[in-house]
């Protein structure tokens, strides 16, 4: 649906002329001459999402009038153009949210962009609205594999353990990645000087939840067996996002939420969601990354061989700077690959049969 504006004003020409810049950053306009007139096409007209009106000064009477629109209208947005009169009348409007903006005489030049930006701001609230909807949908639908969300704020780190091992046997194949990852990362944090036990635990429980945004994914992309379409790379690439939805919903810690969300992004600011670069990635997500990429390097999977803790340490250093933090690999050196292969080992040797495991989850399920 084409976002339009309704504007008013007493005089023609000025009219004209916000209408000509609007329509030039193709913004669709709906102008009336009077205020009768905007309040037809207001009533008639549920595509409108922004009212501009330019008065002479903004009065008792005008304020009325937009206290009486917003009423009518409280979705609209509502930016003025007028001198503000004596007592205050614009600041009250302002602070009690009737207006998006006022904007003083002699700024009309401004005006189509900022009802631009307006009605950006006003889309990327819908987007994060309709994905918060569909984050609560699936957090039902997907109860049974993530969890209730009241009780998954209180779960201990036991059941959130067997929780993310439930999600990693929807891919056998990956079967005990988020505990692997999770040890090495609070292995990597620990080295890097963080001592904090709330911290370091925090660090285990979003390496463990890392990649609880893939509850939304389907099956059917998640186990393709062929390479994947553009279309179903971009399905996958909103995991992180989805992740932190679910998880800033349920007030999870923002250590938590920053690894969730950040976990795939790159040193050089190539990697997603948002291509932050360097020291914009939070210092947990960018250690996790590490200790991910050393799980992805030395675990085995159906379409190549695993390949030993040297090798691993050949392709990191090599990601120095790209994929990595420069420091995050200094501290990943400083311990030798025998001591990280250990490490996997004693992490890996703790978990449950896959067959066993398999058949808990089955029953979950039914």
């Amino acid at each position: 649906m084409t976002p339009s504006s309704i504007y008013f004003d007493v005089q023609a020409a000025r009219r004209e002329r916000i209408v000509r810049g609007c329509e030039a950053l193709s913004i669709a306009v709906r102008p009336a001459s009077s205020l009768a007139e905007a309040g037809s096409i207001l009533a008639s007209d549920v595509r409108a999402e922004l009212f501009l009106a330019a008065f002479p000064r903004l009065n008792a009477a005008k304020v009325g009038f937009l206290e009486g629109l917003k009423s009518a209208r409280p979705d609209l947005s509502i930016v003025v153009l007028a001198d503000p009169d004596d007592d205050g009348e614009a600041d009250r409007l302002v602070a009690g949210n009737f207006l998006a903006g006022i904007l003083p005489p002699g700024a009309e030049a401004a005006v189509p962009a900022f009802v631009r930006c307006e009605l950006r701001r006003r889309a990327g609230e819908a987007k994060a609205e309709a994905y918060g909807r569909m984050l609560r949908k699936l957090r039902n639908e997907r109860s049974v594999q993530a969890g209730r969300a009241a009780q998954l704020e209180a779960i201990s780190a036991a059941t959130l353990e067997n929780l993310m091992t439930a999600l990693d046997l929807r891919d056998v194949e990956t079967f005990g990645h988020s505990q692997t990852v999770a040890k090495y990362a609070q292995v990597l944090a620990r080295i890097m000087g963080i001592r904090d036990e709330e911290r370091l635990d925090d660090i285990h429980k979003g390496a463990l939840l890392h990649d609880i945004g893939k509850i939304a994914i389907p099956d059917a992309i998640l186990k393709k067996p062929a390479a994947l379409s553009p279309e179903e790379w971009q399905k996958i690439g909103l995991h992180p996002s989805l992740g932190f939805g679910l998880i800033k919903e349920i007030k999870m810690v923002r250590v938590i939420g920053e690894i969730i969300l950040h976990h795939h992004e790159h040193y050089d600011g190539t990697g997603y969601p948002r291509g932050l670069k360097k020291d914009r990635i939070p210092l947990e997500a960018r250690i996790f990354a590490l200790a991910d990429a050393l799980d992805a390097i030395t675990a085995h999977r159906p379409y190549r061989r695993a390949r030993d803790f040297k090798a691993a340490r050949t392709e990191i250093v090599r990601g120095a700077g790209t994929h990595f933090d420069p420091a995050v690999v200094h501290a990943f050196l400083s311990l030798k690959a025998d001591k990280w292969e250990k490490i996997r080992f004693e992490t890996t040797s703790r978990l449950p049969p896959v067959a066993a495991f398999s058949q808990m989850f089955k029953k979950i399920k039914t």
